[in-house]
């Protein structure tokens, strides 16, 4: 498994979450589309921003073989992010349409 296949599957995990987020809170939706943008985004700011605390794909395969411990934290972090991506968006949204 390489650096790069990590980074899609974190990707994908994003997309999920943002979608699962959207057929649960019907309030939180944009469509598949929309929601699959926002995955995106979200689960890579979140990658970006805290994958420099040591679960980046890159330290995952530092020794050589794969830390699960930190792929499990990894998917997890893209998860959340891109549930709470779409969660921003429906508030930025809505201040923007209150105005």
């Amino acid at each position: 498994m390489t650096a790069t296949l990590i980074s899609l599957i974190s990707i994908l995990t994003g997309i999920i979450g943002a979608n699962t987020t959207g057929i649960i809170f019907k309030k939180y939706t944009f469509g598949i589309v929309g929601n699959t943008i926002a995955g995106v985004f979200g689960s890579i700011f979140f990658i970006k921003s805290f994958g420099r605390l040591g679960f980046d794909p890159l330290s995952i395969l530092q020794s050589g073989n794969i830390n699960f411990k930190l792929l499990i934290l990894n998917l997890i972090v893209a998860f959340f992010g891109g549930v709470i991506a779409v969660i921003l968006i429906q508030k930025l949204k809505a201040k923007m349409n209150k105005e």
